[in-house]
């Protein structure tokens, strides 16, 4: 039960997610906008892993469940799925610059992921009445969504390079 809340944001996320990876298709992109791409989606994991680093560490797998009025989360489960995403969207980069299709759903869900946790965090801390683990992190894993958004938009969706920048 601890991790519902989470299950739930996070199944939003990848919806999300999965509509842009479908709407957008596949990698078209010229090799500048592709290796544009490939170092904000480098940005955006190392981005994530310093936030995964301010949450473990200021407990959230204490805080949020409570939060909810639920029981915590085991760490080493709330390490290992974090490690799990993290590893997945590590394996993505080279897979990206192979112009693997299959690489764009983690990345758009990292993208979509990172911009709701600029704005989830500061809310959760709001509601909690000071600082709550994530916080300190969410806007720089904000910005490099953001980024990580814009790389990916140029590299996909319909037409050529040429077509797009007409």
């Amino acid at each position: 039960m601890s991790f519902v809340p989470s299950i739930i944001v996070l199944s939003a996320m990848a919806a999300v997610a999965l509509v842009i990876t479908v709407v957008r298709g596949g990698i078209n992109a010229e090799p500048v906008a592709l290796r544009s791409a490939v170092r904000m989606a480098i940005l955006a994991i190392v981005c994530q892993g310093l936030h995964f680093a301010e949450e473990a560490g200021g407990e959230l797998n204490l805080r949020l469940p409570e939060f909810f009025g639920l029981e915590p989360i085991a760490m080493d489960s709330f390490v290992g799925v974090n490690l799990v995403a993290l590893a997945v969207w590590v394996l993505c980069v080279p897979a990206l610059m192979a112009r693997v299709s299959a690489a764009l759903f983690p990345l758009w869900f990292l993208a979509v992921a990172s911009v709701s946790n600029a704005l989830l965090h500061p809310a959760l801390a709001i509601a909690a009445g000071g600082y709550f683990p994530g916080v300190l992190t969410s806007p720089v894993v904000g910005v490099a969504g953001l980024f990580l958004l814009r790389g990916l938009a140029r590299i996909t969706g319909p037409g050529g390079p040429a077509q797009r920048n007409a």
